[in-house]
């Protein structure tokens, strides 16, 4: 059976430029970069150009960049971290859609309050304006939403939040964006980025500081990557995500597929309105989105229904319960995500497994 990967915000394949990269650091390079001899300076030499390559991207300095494990160490360092390290804890604000790496870890300060999204996932501007006072000294939203693929226009959030109150500190999780939508220079104090969602390895991310911004230590130990995260360096995994963050991401190319998505799918619900074009989240009504997604992927279509970092969490979607969906929409949804990996003719296929999957379910369905 071929197999259809449809499911790449929760994971993508790593890129045969990174598998070699990683596997010639893992045979040739495998110093600690914290050693005085010739193979740890090697080693080091491997993970600042690496640091390079991921700070690129983002329009920053190598020395701002620090690596971590992933998207929710990095979220938990940059909001724990920054929070613990303010003389003067003020308000905290967010909204009900970010990933529960922001919001579970969050849920260690009491004053929080939550801008709201519409049925598009779009965030209440003029809310956010209301919101932020001098006593606020940290806001946290995502650049695109891991579920439906909402993007945020993070330059205006910025500016409001800078005009408001320039102390304020404005932290991004733009794990779903890096690399793959243009981020804003300098529209944000914290940035959180991962290698797995963009033909890197898993188990390596980054977190942007901006100059001067002050971060109290998750991890405490030798003081690798500058005092920030202590723990020998995973090499191998930091030079892997170097080269991923230097491929190619074609946009275009990517909206030509979603595009003929959107064409081909017939019976469904789209929830994802104006949003990334690696995301579509759609439902399909009176079939839950576990029977579905089952359904397809013995047919070897590979796709989620939600975020996989929640798939053991029994509770519908807090993203589309946040946009105010109903819950029939909201039980049968399902996220299909795709890459530059990803073929014209196997979307194509693809649309027509999930549209020939939905009507025997329905007819199935009928039958009881």
């Amino acid at each position: 059976m071929d197999i259809i990967y449809l499911d790449n915000s929760a994971t993508t394949k790593a890129h045969p430029d990174v598998i070699n990269e990683m596997r010639d650091i893992m045979e040739n390079n495998y110093g600690n970069p914290s050693s005085l001899h010739s193979m740890g300076v090697n080693a080091e030499r491997a993970v600042e150009k690496a640091r390079v390559c991921v700070a690129t991207p983002l329009k920053a300095t190598p020395d701002e960049i620090y690596f971590t494990s992933g998207g929710t160490e990095g979220n938990n360092l940059a909001l724990i971290g920054s929070y613990s390290a303010m003389r003067v804890k003020g308000g905290i604000i967010t909204t009900k859609a970010e990933h529960k790496s922001v919001l579970e870890a969050l849920k260690n300060f009491n004053n929080i309050s939550y801008i709201d999204i519409d049925g598009k996932g779009a965030i209440d501007l003029e809310s956010l304006k209301k919101q932020i006072t001098d006593d606020t000294s940290l806001v946290s939203i995502s650049h695109v939403n891991n579920e439906t693929g909402a993007i945020a226009p993070i330059d205006k959030i910025g500016a409001i939040i800078k005009n408001k109150n320039p102390k304020c500190l404005f932290h991004v999780d733009a794990v779903q964006s890096y690399c793959k939508i243009d981020f804003p220079k300098a529209a944000a104090d914290l940035i959180t980025v991962s290698g797995h969602k963009i033909h890197g390895p898993k188990g390596i991310g980054a977190l942007y500081i901006k100059k001067g911004v002050r971060i109290t230590p998750l991890l405490y130990g030798g003081g690798q990557e500058r005092g920030l995260r202590s723990g020998t360096e995973n090499t191998a995994a930091i030079a892997g995500f170097g080269v991923a963050a230097s491929l190619k991401f074609d946009l275009e190319y990517i909206q030509k597929l979603n595009s003929a998505l959107r064409r081909k799918l017939q019976n469904v619900v789209i929830n994802s309105i104006d949003g990334s074009p690696y995301i579509l989240n759609i439902s399909a009504p009176g079939i839950r989105s576990e029977i579905l997604l089952h359904a397809l992927a013995q047919r070897g279509v590979m796709v989620s229904s939600g975020s996989a970092c929640s798939v053991n969490r029994p509770e519908p979607s807090h993203v589309l319960t946040a946009m105010g969906l109903p819950r029939e929409l909201i039980d049968s949804s399902v996220r299909i995500s795709i890459s530059i990996a990803n073929t014209v003719a196997e979307v194509s296929a693809a649309a027509d497994i999930i549209n020939e999957t939905i009507l025997l379910l329905k007819s199935q369905l009928r039958r009881y």
